[in-house]
C-alpha cells in the first residue's frame, strides 16, 4: 500500500485540486489512500476568524461567509450541477456547526486550547469531504474518512500525543471493512474523552505518517511545492538545489532547523517501519523529489543548510557553576514546568556559564523562572543576572558525511568569518551530524548563502559587486566584466553579480544581478536618486555574502565612507587615490579596519593603472627587503606631453592635443600641478613604511601663476601661450645636453621630491613615450640593478583592467 499526502498550497484552488486528482489516477489501481490538508490558508484563516470572535469583532461573521462561499465555489466548480445540492447542503451544515461555535466564543469571550482546536479541525473536514465527492463524481471509488474515528491521543490540545496501540489497531480494523480510496483528513484526531485534538501544525504530514506505519505501506508519499529537500531554503539561498536522498536522521534534524517541507514527528512511524519517503512538488509531477529512507548515501559531507529564526540566547553564569553538582538538573527542570523547550545548549569546560537557546516568545518567562529559581545564589552573588540576547536565529549544517571528516567545522567558521558574521553560540552533538551555530537574524540570509557556497558549489563563488562611478573607468569595467564573465565562470569558477550601479545623480539596485549590457542606461532611465548615505543604507540591507565595494570616481566624499564599508565586513577596490593620500592617521585607520574586520581593501590601480607596483613593492617588503628609493614617472599625462614636446611644438598646443584625446583631466591643471603625481608617490611612500603627509612633499606647480585661478578653458590656454618660451627654453637646455624632459617623483631618505627634470640617454626614463609609467625600485636586494616596472599607466581600459585584476584576487581569497 501506498500512503500519498497533499499540503494546503497543492489544493489551494479548484483548479489544484483537479491537478492534485489528476495527479491520484495512475495510483488508484492499487492499495492506496490519501490524506489531505486543509485548502491553503484555510487554517490561518480559521485562527484570524476565531481570534476576531474572541475579541468581540463582529467582522468575524463577514470572514466566515467568505470561508463558507470559497468552499461551496469549489463545489460548484467542480461537482456536476445533478450532485451539487447534496454536497452544497454539507458543506453549509459544518459551516453552520463552525458558526455556532463562533457564536460561543464571541459570547463568552473566551477562546480555549481545545476550542481552537475544534475550531481549527474544520479545515481538513471541509478539504476532504469536498475532494472525496469531486473523485466519486468523477467515477473513483473513493470514501471521506474523518481521521478523528480512528486516530487517538492525550487531550493535550494543540499537539497531542498519539496512543499508538490504539490507534494501529483501528485503522487497520478500518480498512478491512472498507475497500474504497479512503479519502482521510489531516492534522485532527480525538481524545480518550471524545474531544477534537489536533497534531501540530503542518499535522497533515504525521497523519499520512500514522497511516502508513499502521497499515506496513511500502512509501510514504509528501506532496507539496517544492522539488524535495532542498540544500537550503530556496527562497534564501537562490541557488540551491534538491537533495535526491537522505537518511531518515538527516532529515530529522534539518526540519527541527526551519527546514518546513516535512514535519519532524512524520520521520518516526516511518522510521520505526522502515517505510521511504518521498518528497514530491505537486508543481512539478514528473520530478523524482527527494526520498528518505534508513541510509545515506551518495558521498556528501552534508546534506542541508537550514535555519531558524526569533531564537534567544540566554547565558547563566556565575562561579557558583562551578563544580557544583544538580545545577543544569535544576535549570532545565524549571525550564521543563515552564513548558519552554530548548533548541541548543553550549557550556564550556570551565563549567563557569551554561548557554541556552530558545524561542524569542519565551525568554521573558524563562528569565523569571531561572532567577527564581536561582534566587539565593544570585542574591549571594555566586550566579549572575540572567543575560538574554535576542533577535538571533540558528544556522545549522547537517550530514551524516561529517562524521569522523576533519575540516568540517573549519570550513563552516572560515566562510562565516570572511564575510563578517559573528557567532554567538556553537553547538555539537557526539552523533556528529549537526554543527548549529547562533547568528544575528540579520545576517542568516548571508550566512546560508556563504555555507551553501562553502558546501555546495566550493569550487565556484558568487562576487556581489557595488559600483559608484560609471564613467570612463566604470564603463569599461562592466565591459570587461561582461566580456570575460563565461570565462571567468569556467575557468576561474567566479560569477561576477553587479547588483549596484551608480553615478553622481542616479543609483540602481537589483539583488539578482543586473543585466550588464543596459546596466548603465537602466540606471539612467530607471534609477532613483543617488546619495551616499542611501546607496550605503540599500548595500548594508541586503547583506550578501562576498560583497565588494568598488569606487571608480576620483570623489572625496565616497572615499568619507570607506571605514564603514570595510566595518560591514564589505571589501573595497578603488583607483581613487583620495583616501590613501589623506591624512596618514586615516590611511592607517582603513588599514586596520579591513584588518580586523576581515575584509580587503585592494587599490593597485592607485599607482601606475594597470602596472603591478604596489603588489611588487609589498612582496618584497614582506620577504624582508627593504627600500633605498623610488623613483618614476608616475603621471601618463604629463608622460605624453613632455614626450610630445619636442623641437618645433610649443608647450601650449602639446598640453592641448593631450586635452583632446583625452589624456588630461577635464581641466588639463589638475594634472599639471603635480598634485595626482604626489598623491601617487606619497601612497608608495606610505607603502615603504614612511609615516608622511602630503604637506610632507615638495611639488613644482607648472600651472603658471597667471593661469590659476577661476577662468574657462579658453582663457587657460590663451593664459598658458604667453608662457610657451619659457617651457621652450627648459626643452632646448635639455636637448643641449643631449636629455630630455621628464616630471619624476622621487623618494630618497625619507624625503620626497616632485619636480621637473632632464634625464640623460644612459637613464631607463630616457625612452620613455607616450602615456607610459615607470618606475624605479632600488631596495637592498635590487641596489645595484633596480627593479624597473613600466608599461601603460594611463586610460581607462587599463585602469579598468587592474580595478578588475583585484576584483578576482578577492574572489580567491574567498574561496
Amino acid at each position: 500500500m501506498k500512503i500519498l499526502k497533499f499540503g494546503g498550497s497543492s489544493v489551494a484552488t479548484p483548479a489544484r485540486i483537479q491537478s492534485v486528482i489528476e495527479i491520484t489516477k495512475p495510483y488508484l489501481g492499487s492499495d492506496v489512500a490519501i490524506v489531505f490538508s486543509a485548502f491553503g490558508g484555510v487554517t490561518d484563516q480559521l485562527i484570524q476568524i476565531s481570534t476576531l470572535a474572541l475579541e468581540g469583532n463582529l467582522e468575524y461573521k463577514q470572514k466566515l461567509e467568505q470561508l463558507q462561499k470559497r468552499h461551496l465555489d469549489a463545489v460548484r466548480e467542480l461537482i456536476g450541477v445533478q450532485k451539487q445540492s447534496g454536497i452544497l447542503a454539507q458543506v453549509k451544515i459544518k459551516i453552520n456547526e463552525l458558526e455556532d461555535v463562533l457564536h460561543g466564543v464571541y459570547l463568552v469571550k473566551e477562546r480555549t486550547a481545545r476550542t481552537l482546536d475544534y475550531i481549527m479541525s474544520f479545515g481538513e473536514r471541509l478539504s476532504a469531504y469536498i475532494i472525496a465527492e469531486v473523485m466519486k463524481d468523477q467515477g473513483i471509488a473513493a470514501e471521506y474518512l474523518d481521521a478523528r474515528t480512528v486516530i487517538r491521543t492525550d487531550n493535550q490540545y494543540g499537539y497531542a500525543k498519539v496512543d499508538f496501540e490504539t490507534t494501529n489497531k483501528q485503522i487497520i480494523d478500518h480498512f478491512k471493512h472498507h475497500q474504497d480510496v479512503q479519502i482521510i483528513t489531516g492534522f485532527i484526531a480525538t481524545s480518550e474523552s471524545g474531544e477534537t485534538t489536533t497534531l501540530g501544525r503542518s499535522g497533515s504530514d504525521y497523519t499520512a505518517a500514522i497511516f502508513a506505519g499502521a497499515l506496513h505501506a511500502s512509501d510514504l508519499e509528501i506532496w507539496t511545492d517544492v522539488d524535495g529537500m532542498m540544500t537550503a531554503d530556496p527562497r534564501l539561498v537562490k541557488k540551491a538545489f534538491t537533495v535526491p536522498q537522505m537518511s531518515y536522521e538527516e532529515a530529522m534534524e534539518l526540519s527541527h532547523f526551519g527546514a518546513k517541507v516535512i514535519f519532524p514527528a512524520t520521520m518516526q512511524p516511518a522510521m520505526i517501519n522502515h517505510i521511504p519517503i518521498w518528497i514530491k512538488n505537486t508543481f512539478n509531477p514528473g520530478f523524482v523529489g527527494t526520498v528518505i529512507h534508513a541510509e545515506s548515501s551518495n558521498g556528501k559531507l552534508i546534506k542541508g543548510i537550514s535555519s531558524m529564526n526569533n531564537v534567544s540566547l540566554l547565558n547563566v553564569q556565575g562561579s557558583g557553576l562551578l563544580g557544583v553538582v544538580g545545577v543544569s538538573m535544576r535549570l532545565f527542570a524549571t525550564l521543563a514546568r515552564e513548558k519552554v523547550s530548548v533548541i541548543l545548549i553550549s557550556q564550556a569546560s570551565s563549567e563557569h556559564s551554561i548557554c541556552i537557546a530558545i524561542e524569542s516568545q519565551y525568554a521573558r518567562v524563562a528569565k523569571t523562572a531561572i532567577e527564581k529559581e536561582f534566587v539565593n545564589e544570585i542574591r549571594n552573588e555566586e550566579i549572575d543576572e540572567v543575560q538574554v540576547e535576542g533577535e538571533l536565529s540558528i544556522v545549522a549544517v547537517v550530514g551524516d558525511g561529517m562524521k569522523h571528516s576533519p575540516g568540517t567545522s573549519g570550513r563552516m567558521f572560515a566562510a562565516l568569518g570572511k564575510n563578517g558574521i559573528n557567532v554567538a553560540a556553537i553547538a555539537q552533538g557526539s552523533s556528529e551530524r549537526n554543527i548549529s551555530a547562533v547568528v544575528k537574524q540579520a545576517d542568516v540570509a548571508k550566512a546560508l548563502n556563504a555555507l551553501h557556497e562553502a558546501f555546495f558549489l566550493s569550487d565556484r563563488k558568487v562576487l556581489n559587486l557595488f559600483l559608484v562611478g560609471t564613467g570612463l573607468i566604470g564603463t569599461a569595467l562592466i565591459n570587461m566584466i561582461e566580456e570575460q564573465f563565461a570565462k571567468l565562470a569556467s575557468e576561474n569558477l567566479l560569477e561576477v553579480n553587479v547588483v549596484a550601479v551608480a553615478n553622481s545623480k542616479k543609483m540602481l539596485f537589483d539583488e539578482n544581478g543586473l543585466s550588464l549590457k543596459k546596466s548603465i542606461n537602466d540606471m539612467k532611465e530607471k534609477g532613483e536618486a543617488m546619495n551616499m548615505y542611501s546607496f550605503m543604507a540599500k548595500m548594508f540591507s541586503l547583506n550578501l555574502p562576498n560583497s565588494i565595494f568598488v569606487d571608480c570616481t576620483s570623489s572625496q566624499e565616497v572615499t568619507d565612507f570607506y571605514e564603514a564599508i570595510l566595518t560591514a565586513n564589505i571589501s573595497i577596490v578603488t583607483p581613487n587615490k583620495k583616501a590613501n593620500s589623506g591624512s596618514h592617521e586615516k590611511y592607517r585607520l582603513l588599514r586596520s579596519t579591513a584588518f580586523k574586520r576581515g575584509a580587503k581593501f585592494f587599490y593597485e590601480t592607485n599607482v601606475g593603472a594597470g602596472l603591478p607596483v604596489i603588489n611588487t613593492l609589498n612582496d618584497l617588503l614582506l620577504s624582508g627587503d627593504k627600500v633605498i628609493s623610488i623613483e618614476g614617472v608616475l603621471s601618463g599625462t604629463l608622460n605624453y606631453i613632455f614626450s610630445t614636446f619636442t623641437e618645433g611644438k610649443k608647450f601650449s598646443e602639446v598640453v592641448k592635443e593631450a586635452k583632446a584625446k583625452g589624456y588630461t583631466e577635464p581641466d588639463p591643471r589638475d594634472d599639471l600641478s603635480g598634485l595626482d603625481v604626489a598623491r601617487k608617490i606619497l601612497i608608495l611612500s606610505r607603502e615603504a613604511g614612511l609615516s608622511l603627509e602630503l604637506a610632507d612633499i615638495h611639488i613644482q606647480n607648472l600651472v603658471p601663476a597667471d593661469c590659476q585661478g577661476d577662468m574657462s578653458g579658453d582663457q587657460f590656454f590663451s593664459a598658458l601661450q604667453k608662457h610657451d618660451a619659457e617651457f621652450e627654453k627648459l626643452r632646448a637646455q635639455a636637448a643641449a645636453k643631449k636629455e630630455k624632459l621628464r616630471y619624476k617623483a622621487v623618494l630618497c631618505d625619507g624625503k620626497v621630491k616632485v619636480e621637473l627634470g632632464s634625464v640623460t640617454e644612459q637613464h631607463p626614463f630616457y625612452s620613455l613615450s607616450g602615456s607610459d609609467n615607470i618606475i624605479l625600485l632600488t631596495t637592498e636586494r635590487y641596489q645595484e640593478r633596480p627593479m624597473v616596472i613600466r608599461g601603460p599607466g594611463a586610460g581607462a581600459a587599463v585602469t579598468a583592467a587592474g580595478v578588475f585584476a583585484d576584483i578576482i584576487r578577492i574572489g580567491h581569497y574567498t574561496k
